[in-house]
């Protein structure tokens, strides 16, 4: 494991961005920060406000810049773009934030041209697909969010349900960072033990297919709901960041549910989605191949479907 020069830019100063720095600052994977935002004063003031913990963390440079502000970065990470507002989904979001994409990322790529793109403005992996195609990086360099936030969601709960901690829960959300993604149920397991078996001695008396089905509505259903109870999610997000980024500067090769270009998986081509992939200081090093069950099998196509039939209505 091989520590990079561990720079940072971070593209958007709003909830998302200014809460990931934060998380990223606790850390201390990174150790130099660019945060980049139309709003200078908006930046400046996050990076103030950041700075003056600066006694309590590890040495961190952490300063407010326009687009030049990603040179050199390892990372870029993009969260500028319109937000999601109560009742509207993530792919409401796609004409409007594909039109500021075409703008921002080849001011990005300007500068940072060695970098790691990670995307994690909605619609993630329409978005994750546009940057691909925009800056003409290797299909390894631009990455999305993906599904992280999602099966930590899923892991919560679950961990909730059977009465264990949410660390020794393994189990993945994938296809759609949005209303199309899916559990694999199939695979799911607790300190290693399938899921199903694991319910044989389970204490809960209760039906626990039903319980399952609330459960993965709940993961599906939670950005909504977060959403309209405050008005925006940025916690759980922030730290997914953290986490996704850590792997990146430490050259760690962790497994992480990230979108990537999905080619040749079962039967899916050319687009970006979310599956267990190895992450390192090169982005995405491969991404692993699931052994789905029948079921699971349809629900992904049918995700990636749902995907490729608006990507072919973007001009990019």
């Amino acid at each position: 494991m091989r520590t990079s020069r561990s720079k940072v830019a971070i593209v958007g100063a709003g909830n998302v961005g200014s809460t990931f720095a934060f998380a990223l600052m606790i850390n201390g994977s990174a150790r130099e920060i660019a945060l980049v935002d139309r709003n200078i004063e908006r930046a400046k003031g996050e990076c103030m406000d950041l700075n003056h913990g600066a006694s309590f963390v590890p040495p961190i440079n952490m300063y407010a810049a326009g687009y030049e502000g990603c040179e050199d970065a390892d990372i870029v990470v993009i969260t500028a773009g319109a937000r999601q507002k109560p009742g509207q989904t993530r792919i409401d979001l796609i004409q409007t934030n594909a039109e500021i994409f075409k703008d921002i990322i080849p001011k990005i790529t300007k500068y940072a041209k060695n970098a790691v793109l990670l995307v994690v403005t909605n619609p993630m992996d329409i978005l994750t697909y546009v940057t691909l195609k925009i800056s003409g990086f290797l299909q390894n360099r631009v990455l999305g969010s993906g599904t992280v936030l999602d099966s930590s969601r899923f892991r919560y709960l679950l961990s909730e349900h059977c009465h264990v901690d949410p660390r020794n829960v393994h189990a993945y959300i994938i296809g759609e960072h949005g209303d199309t993604e899916l559990a694999v149920w199939s695979n799911a397991n607790i300190g290693g033990m399938i899921l199903s078996n694991f319910c044989s001695i389970c204490k809960n008396q209760c039906n626990h297919e039903k319980e399952f089905g609330k459960i993965f509505g709940e993961v599906k259903n939670a950005a909504y709901n977060i959403i309209k109870a405050k008005g925006a999610t940025y916690y759980a997000i922030g730290l997914a960041l953290s986490r996704i980024a850590q792997a990146i500067l430490r050259d760690e090769n962790s497994v992480l549910p990230v979108s990537t270009l999905i080619e040749d998986y079962y039967g899916v081509n050319d687009v970006c989605l979310s599956i267990p992939s190895i992450v390192n200081k090169s982005g995405v090093s491969k991404f692993l191949r699931l052994q789905l069950s029948e079921v699971e099998q349809k629900q992904f196509t049918d995700s990636a479907r749902a995907l490729k039939d608006i990507i072919k209505n973007i001009k990019i």
